[in-house]
């Protein structure tokens, strides 16, 4: 039974014949081993953005964390209410040369990773824990009900080559966080799961080398005698060497082998390890903020879950950077709402439909701010954005409502999809240009 279900996993992940795993050994794209003569003969139409293609690392929860309440934007009014405890004191930090105020964990970010980082002042116009999917869908603003993670890893898996188009979700905790794919289910595959499936001492990690001679042998002929000098010079480009192949195996061993549960930590290192692999474009992550805290006595939780959770974005930065995928890789958050932030949310928040902030960090966006926060019927919610500043304005020509869209077109557009792709498959919203890098 064991065996069955690892052999269906390696399925899922690597596709049949092992296809995404002979990828890795080699280093040739899986597109290539599938059908090398047609992927030889294609090379002149190789994808334009390639450059700007990005993987997606998405953390999303059900739980509407009080992410929004602690980031700057919120520190405007003096009637917001912020955990009083002095690990989350406002603070002041700068990103990308500008000056802010922020919960102070923010300020303990890097530098390099501040001036990289925007905080997305959104509306998900929902406060309903089981609306995640739909959140995740845009609230029906995409073409055809697909998932905004879906859509950024459908476009961008060709320019990556990855194995697969699908994303991969290791974080999901309940099937309400779960993903889907051209409306199909995908499924959840926790961390553990992926150690004991590549890991053991008859896993595929192990075999990589063998398996990378294997495949260039059965390659020989048409290289030698099908392919011009200018696709044999291709090919030896992305050809790995036995050396590569076997720093390549230990690494994925040494940091899967770590993992000892479904934590946020192991999840970074399963999400990680997904991109090293080159299996799929998005990775799904879930860091908890705060959780669902409605009876969080002097918001002791919010404050516990806001360092934990920075923390875990400096050590998922810091993983990217000792990979070399600092520039490959976006970060992007989005939950189905954020909490209330009047001023007697002291012992608890209550679900805001009309206020939720979204994060990013990558090279393709600017750090910063978009949109803002204002007074709203008997608390807060986010401001119409202005597409020429992206600052947050009652006469901002984005408004409210769309600003969920407008996030999604405008991530889209960063990470080098088309905007005629980027404008059939998201009706409304606006492509917020002040935040492209």
């Amino acid at each position: 039974m064991e065996i069955s279900r690892r052999k269906l996993l390696l399925s899922t992940l690597f596709g049949a014949g092992a296809v995404g795993l002979r990828a890795l050994a080699t280093g040739l794209p899986a597109s290539f081993l599938l059908s090398p003569r047609k992927a030889l003969a294609d090379l002149p139409n190789m994808c334009a953005n390639r450059d700007k293609a990005q993987y997606i690392i998405f953390s999303t929860s059900g739980s509407g964390d009080p992410i929004n309440a602690n980031v700057p934007g919120t520190y405007m009014d003096h009637n917001i209410s912020h955990p009083l405890d002095p690990m989350m004191a406002a603070t002041a930090l700068t990103i990308a040369g500008r000056s802010y105020t922020a919960a102070q964990p923010w300020s303990t970010l890097p530098q390099n990773v501040l001036d990289r980082t925007c905080f997305w002042h959104l509306m998900t116009n929902t406060p309903v824990h089981p609306k995640e999917p739909d959140v995740l869908k845009l609230m029906g603003s995409t073409q055809p009900t697909e998932m905004f993670p879906s859509l950024l890893a459908k476009y961008v898996a060709p320019c990556l080559g990855t194995i697969q188009a699908q994303p991969v979700s290791v974080g999901a905790a309940s099937p309400s966080e779960g993903l889907s794919y051209a409306g199909a289910a995908l499924p959840i595959i926790p961390p553990p799961a992926l150690k004991a499936t590549l890991t053991s001492p008859a896993g595929p990690l192990t075999n990589l080398q063998m398996l990378r001679d294997q495949t260039l042998g059965q390659l020989y002929d048409l290289y030698k005698n099908g392919a011009s000098p200018a696709q044999k010079a291709y090919i030896d480009s992305l050809v790995q060497s036995q050396a590569q192949v076997r720093g390549i195996s230990q690494n994925l061993l040494d940091s899967l082998s770590a993992i000892r549960d479904s934590s946020v930590g192991a999840q970074i290192t399963a999400a990680l390890a997904l991109i090293q692999m080159n299996v799929t474009p998005c990775v799904a992550i879930n860091i908890p903020f705060g959780r669902d805290n409605h009876s969080d006595a002097q918001l002791q939780n919010e404050t516990t879950q806001h360092i934990s959770g920075v923390a875990a974005i400096g050590t998922l930065m810091a993983g990217l950077a000792s990979a070399g995928l600092q520039d490959k890789v976006t970060f992007v958050t989005l939950n189905v709402f954020g909490r209330t932030l009047g001023p007697s949310n002291t012992d608890g928040r209550n679900h805001n439909p009309n206020h939720q902030v979204s994060i990013t960090i990558g090279k393709p966006l600017k750090g910063g701010v978009i949109g803002g926060v204002a007074p709203k019927s008997n608390d807060y919610g986010a401001t119409n954005i202005d597409s020429r500043t992206g600052n947050g304005s009652a006469s901002g020509d984005i408004a409210a409502v769309d600003t969920l869209a407008s996030f999604a077109k405008t991530v889209m557009t960063s990470v080098g999809i088309d905007a005629g792709v980027v404008s059939s498959a998201i009706h409304g919203g606006t492509v917020i240009t002040p935040a492209l890098a």
